[in-house]
């Protein structure tokens, strides 16, 4: 393995080994502290743009195995502490550094993660660059926003039709801000037909199709970069369901404000707690939330963060709509929010 380095955009370097592919790249550096599931990291769309650092320190002891991965990968660049290059699983298709190679996205290895964790959570996620030699000036780093553009560039090109597996119970329009699969999956499981649309669709478009409720995705980037005019024709006139990303831009088109997290919730531990006390552990992947107090007086909060109290969920009360920010079938503890599905499927129904 040759050298190369992690060089952040106030200056600080790290040094380490490449793996995957031979390129140079650049993004906002973030982090996740996923135990497992790197395969569905690495092809997580939200994270766009993104060079990845795993928390966990050893990444790819069971291989890539492509069945269970999401999409094609997004992200910029890989760095973890130690690369298992000898993956023991029955089920392997290949080594990370392999897909890594195929897939054009660049690796940095043997560096120190906890340290490049705690200067994120000092100073907060900042622009970086994976290079092979240190470059002179950091001025490519400054300022720039690598997500932008991420939600024209991952949402689908145009409209689809997904069959409801078994009995059709409802029809839901799904708008899809870049990372849909995991709702369509959801859905279609529980007897709901989907019509998928661009991001870019229009509300009479949608409205045409004669849909029960609007899903809204969960995707990458900057909620403020959405254009929400499709979305604030269709709030007052169906059912609506945000998750992710489409929970912040649900919030942004009743006139509330969302603020950029000093370092994000990104990983499968996330802790999340109802009004009522129960605590969940979600997997997330956001680095923005939702200002609960913008919307005071026209959505409650449904779920909020236990780590630093930031809105998890919102209800809102003069329609029928609701959004979490987090993978509702991922929750653990002490069961399952995949009834939330069943509750917006209630709401299109007309059942209260």
């Amino acid at each position: 393995m040759k050298k190369g380095y992690l060089v952040l955009a106030d200056g600080t370097v790290f040094e380490g080994s490449r793996f995957g592919a031979d390129l140079c790249a650049a993004g906002e550096l973030v982090f996740t502290t996923g135990v497992v599931g790197y395969g569905e990291t690495l092809t997580d769309p939200a994270f766009y743009g993104q060079i990845v650092l795993q928390t966990y320190p050893m990444i790819g002891n069971y291989g890539i195995i492509e069945e269970d991965l999401l999409a094609k990968p997004a992200l910029s660049a890989y760095v973890v502490r130690e690369y298992c290059e000898t993956p023991s699983n029955f089920r392997c298709d290949m080594t990370v550094d392999a897909y890594l190679r195929r897939e054009g996205i660049p690796g940095l290895c043997g560096v120190d993660t906890r340290a490049i964790t705690r200067h994120i959570r000092e100073h907060g996620v900042m622009n970086a660059m994976l290079c092979d030699e240190i470059p002179a000036d950091l001025a490519s780093l400054q300022g720039r926003d690598f997500a932008e553009g991420g939600v024209v560039t991952l949402t689908c090109k145009s409209v689809s039709e997904i069959p409801a597996q078994g009995e059709e119970i409802a029809h839901a329009a799904l708008l899809d801000l870049g990372a849909a699969e995991p709702l369509i999956a959801q859905l279609s499981r529980k007897g709901v037909r989907i019509t998928r649309f661009p991001a870019t669709a229009a509300a009479e478009d949608i409205l045409a199709a004669a849909p029960d409720g609007l899903v809204l995705s969960a995707g990458p980037g900057n909620p403020a970069e959405v254009d929400l005019t499709a979305l604030k024709g269709l709030i007052y006139r169906l059912p609506v369901f945000g998750v992710g990303l489409g929970h912040q831009v649900l919030a942004l088109a009743h006139g509330g404000k969302t603020e950029k997290l000093k370092y994000g919730h990104r990983g499968a531990n996330q802790p999340v707690t109802e009004p009522g006390g129960n605590t969940h552990i979600t997997a997330q992947n956001h680095g923005y939330a939702v200002l609960a107090d913008s919307l005071a007086g026209t959505a409650e909060v449904l779920f909020k963060n236990e780590n630093d109290g930031s809105c998890e969920g919102l209800v809102y009360k003069n329609h029928r709509s609701f959004s979490v920010q987090f993978a509702p079938e991922t929750c653990r503890v002490p069961r399952d929010l995949t009834n939330l599905y069943d509750r917006f499927i209630n709401e299109m129904k007309g059942v209260r």
